[in-house]
């Protein structure tokens, strides 16, 4: 099985607060450190009642100031919301503070709505995906080593080579990852139709660069693990009341687990829903441990991102545990 890390969108669920979810997030950061988890990380979103992640470079410094061994980082920045500067600086910070554990993952969409936009980059002339390649070069180079010739440095930043990866949904982020030589992450845990074509394209057209001389694929996971796979499935229905509201255009906090989805969705929705968690992995540890060899066999993913979006933070946790236990 491939190497497995987290992604947390440090969830805030029905019945409770913004600060419990950054708490339950530290919390978990905590055992994944002591479990054999590779990576925590944390994505940017914005003007989302569910989702209490958007200072991700301010949760990344307290997670890893709670943890010891495990590698943090965001999965990832939005680039287009962020002077490349200002990133660099930030996670040129968290480098210094914590030397040899800091991933910065770069995502090419704005992951917000457009009003979210302006209101973070105040304009959109300058910004967006068009720029998106220049702006990963100009902040590898702010993280890179010193040049005397350099008329703006990163401080803290320069020196520090924050190892990079490029996330995307789509076949572009596959591309300008080949291109650059760099890591990918591929979304399939929300976005998962081209997950296939997008790894054959960062495989076949990978250039090799002197930190990457082979191309690294993770490939992002729905994985829930309990004991029976009557409660995996009972859990898992509160990421399909997310992805319904998604569908129907409403955002809120995780919502509470129900018996069964049937009351509550059309067919349509349903078709949609499991569309976008087609790539989820549910069930007893037997069934996970099935499901996970095999998708590593159809993708030959190098590492497994896992997302768990589960309302009991205590059942996210055992689930984590038991997922574990599975890579052991």
């Amino acid at each position: 099985m491939p190497p497995l890390s987290i992604l947390d969108l440090a969830p805030v669920v029905d019945g409770d607060t913004t600060r419990q979810a950054l708490l339950n997030s530290i919390d978990l950061a905590r055992l994944a450190d002591r479990l054999r988890y590779r990576r925590y990380w944390v994505a940017e979103h914005h003007n989302m009642e569910g989702v209490a992640s958007s200072a991700t470079a301010v949760l990344l410094g307290q997670l890893a100031a709670a943890t010891s061994r495990i590698r943090v980082g965001a999965g990832g920045i939005m680039l287009p919301n962020h002077a490349p500067l200002t990133i660099a600086e930030q996670f040129g910070t968290l480098a210094e503070l914590f030397p040899g554990r800091i991933d910065l993952g770069l995502g090419r969409a704005p992951g917000t709505d457009r009003p979210t936009m302006r209101a973070l980059r105040r304009s959109l002339e300058s910004s967006g995906e068009d720029a998106f390649p220049n702006d990963v070069l100009e902040l590898q180079a702010y993280l890179a080593a010193p040049r005397d010739d350099a008329p703006v440095r990163a401080v803290p930043g320069q020196g520090t080579e924050v190892p990079l990866w490029l996330l995307g949904s789509s076949l572009y982020g596959a591309q300008l990852a080949a291109y650059l030589g760099l890591p990918f992450a591929f979304a399939s845990h929300f976005a998962p139709e081209m997950l296939m074509q997008a790894l054959e394209i960062y495989r076949s057209n990978y250039r090799p660069s002197p930190r990457h001389p082979k191309p690294h694929a993770a490939v992002g996971l729905n994985v829930i693990v309990a004991p029976t796979d009557e409660e995996a499935r009972r859990l898992f229905t509160s990421a399909q009341q997310r992805f319904l509201g998604m569908v129907r255009g409403r955002r809120g906090k995780l919502p509470r687990p129900v018996e069964s989805m049937d009351a509550l969705w059309t067919p349509s929705e349903q078709m949609q829903v499991e569309r976008m968690l087609s790539e989820s992995v549910v069930g007893s540890p037997v069934t996970v441990r099935a499901g996970l060899r095999a998708t590593a066999e159809r993708t030959g993913a190098d590492e497994f991102i896992v997302a768990c979006a589960v309302h009991d933070h205590a059942l996210r946790r055992r689930s984590y545990e038991l997922l574990d236990e599975l890579a052991a």
